[in-house]
C-alpha cells in the first residue's frame, strides 16, 4: 500500500470505531481513484459496520473490502500485501475480507433491476416526469461511444479531471432507436450507461453533506453527466459495484479524497434509483440502514514536492520500501494522522492513541491540499 491509501484508510478506521455502533463507515477505492489515493492495482477497500452487540456500545464494526473488479489491472498476491499491511499498522477489521470479484451475480441482478425501471418509473417516486418529450425513457441504455469519441466531444472539468459524457447514444435512442436496435442487433461493441435526469428535474440536483468540505451541491446532467455502469469489455464499473456494496453492506460512512466528491453524487443518484427499483430493501441491514442517510468526509490530496498528485509509482513511499528501510508502524500512523490534522506535529504514535476526542473539525479547518517531499527521510519516517 501507498501512504496516500494509509491517510485515507486511517480517516476511515477512526471514523468508524470513534463514531460509535449506529453509523457505519468505509474507505476504498476503485476506478475513480485518483493518484493519491490509487489502489494497488484497484484491490483495497476498508468499510465499517455498526455492531449493535459490542459490549462497549461505541466500536463499529470494521469490514475489509477487497475491490478487483477491474481484473485486467489486479496483481497476484496484492491482497495478500493489503492485509499485511493493515495488521502491521494496526487497522483492524473484523469477520472475512469481502472480494468484489466474487460477487458478480450481485451486480447483475442490480444491473437487471436497473433495467427493470424507466427514467418515468423513477421520477414517479419523487412525483415529477423525469424525461421530456424529446428524451429517451431509458434509464439504461447502450453507448457504442469509444474513448476517444467522447475526449473529443468534451472537455474536461476544472479541478478533477472530470470528463463528462456529451449525451450522443442517449439522443440517438431518442432520435433513430431502429439503428440503435440494428447495431445492437449486429453485436456491436458497447457498453451501458445510466440515465441523468434532465435539467430541472427535482432529482437533477443532489446535495452531498461532507464532514470536511461542507454541503456540496452538483447537478447530474451538468455536472455528471450520464454514467458507465457496465463497460464494453463486459466488467462491471466502480461506480455500480462500490454503490451495490455500500447499500448491501450498510455501510453509511465514506473516507476518500476529495477527487471523488462528484463520484459522492453519482453514487446517491444510483443507491436510490436501486431502491426505486426494490433492489436493496431486503439486504442484512434491512429498510432502515438502506434508506440512512450517509456521511462523507473527502480528504485533500496530497502532493509530490513539485506541485503534482503523489502517485503510486513514487515508491519511495510505499509501504513495502518503508518497512524494508526500517520505518515503523508508529511512525507511519503518527504522520497520517498529521496529515489528517490530529496531530500538531508528525509524532509517532498507535492508531488506538487517537480515538479519543476524534474530529474532522481540524481537516474542515485547513482542507488545502497537502504537499509530501520527494525523500520520505527527510520529513521523519
Amino acid at each position: 500500500m501507498h501512504i496516500g491509501n494509509v491517510y485515507a484508510m486511517l480517516g476511515a478506521w477512526l471514523s468508524a470505531r470513534a463514531g460509535g455502533p449506529e453509523r457505519t463507515s468505509r474507505t476504498g477505492g476503485g476506478a475513480g481513484d485518483a493518484d493519491c489515493l490509487n489502489n494497488v492495482n484497484r484491490v483495497d477497500g476498508m468499510s465499517g459496520a455498526a455492531d449493535p452487540g459490542d459490549a462497549d456500545g461505541g466500536r463499529g464494526r470494521m469490514l475489509l473490502r477487497i475491490e478487483d473488479i477491474d481484473t485486467p489491472r489486479v496483481l497476484p498476491d496484492a491482497d495478500r500485501w493489503i492485509m499485511d499491511d493493515l495488521a502491521w499498522l494496526g487497522l483492524d477489521w473484523d469477520g472475512e475480507p469481502v472480494y468484489q470479484s466474487r460477487r458478480l451475480d450481485i451486480y447483475e441482478q442490480a444491473l437487471r433491476a436497473l433495467q427493470g425501471i424507466d427514467l418515468r418509473d423513477a421520477a414517479a417516486f419523487g412525483g415529477r416526469d423525469g424525461v421530456d418529450g424529446t428524451e429517451t425513457t431509458a434509464l439504461i441504455y447502450p453507448c457504442f461511444c469509444s474513448r476517444a469519441d467522447i475526449r473529443a466531444a468534451s472537455a474536461p472539468q476544472e479541478g478533477d479531471r472530470f470528463v463528462m459524457y456529451p449525451g450522443t447514444c442517449r439522443r440517438a435512442l431518442a432520435e433513430h432507436p431502429r439503428q440503435v436496435e440494428q447495431r445492437l442487433a449486429n453485436g456491436d461493441r458497447h457498453s451501458l450507461r445510466i440515465a441523468m435526469p434532465v435539467a430541472g428535474d427535482a432529482r437533477a440536483a443532489v446535495t452531498v453533506h461532507d464532514r470536511v468540505f461542507g454541503n456540496c451541491r452538483f447537478d447530474l446532467p451538468r455536472d455528471l453527466g450520464d454514467t458507465v455502469v457496465r463497460r464494453a469489455d463486459g466488467l462491471f464499473a466502480y461506480q455500480l459495484v462500490v454503490t451495490v456494496d455500500d447499500l448491501l453492506m450498510g455501510v453509511d460512512d465514506i473516507v476518500r479524497g476529495r477527487d471523488l466528491l462528484r463520484s459522492a453524487a453519482l453514487q446517491l443518484y444510483i443507491r436510490e434509483r436501486l431502491l426505486d427499483a426494490g433492489f436493496g430493501d431486503s439486504s442484512d441491514g434491512g429498510v432502515a440502514a438502506a434508506h440512512r442517510d450517509i456521511r462523507f468526509a473527502h480528504l485533500p490530496l496530497i502532493d509530490n514536492a513539485a506541485g503534482r498528485r503523489l502517485a503510486k509509482r513514487e515508491r519511495s513511499l510505499d509501504m513495502g520500501t518503508l518497512r524494508k528501510h526500517g520505518v515503523t508502524a508508529h511512525r507511519v500512523i503518527g504522520y497520517c494522522a498529521w496529515l489528517l490534522g490530529l496531530q500538531q506535529e508528525p509524532e509517532p504514535c498507535a492508531a488506538a492513541d487517537l480515538l479519543h476526542g476524534f474530529s474532522w473539525d481540524a481537516l474542515a479547518a485547513d482542507s488545502q491540499d497537502r504537499s509530501i517531499p520527494d525523500d520520505p527521510f527527510s520529513i521523519g519516517l
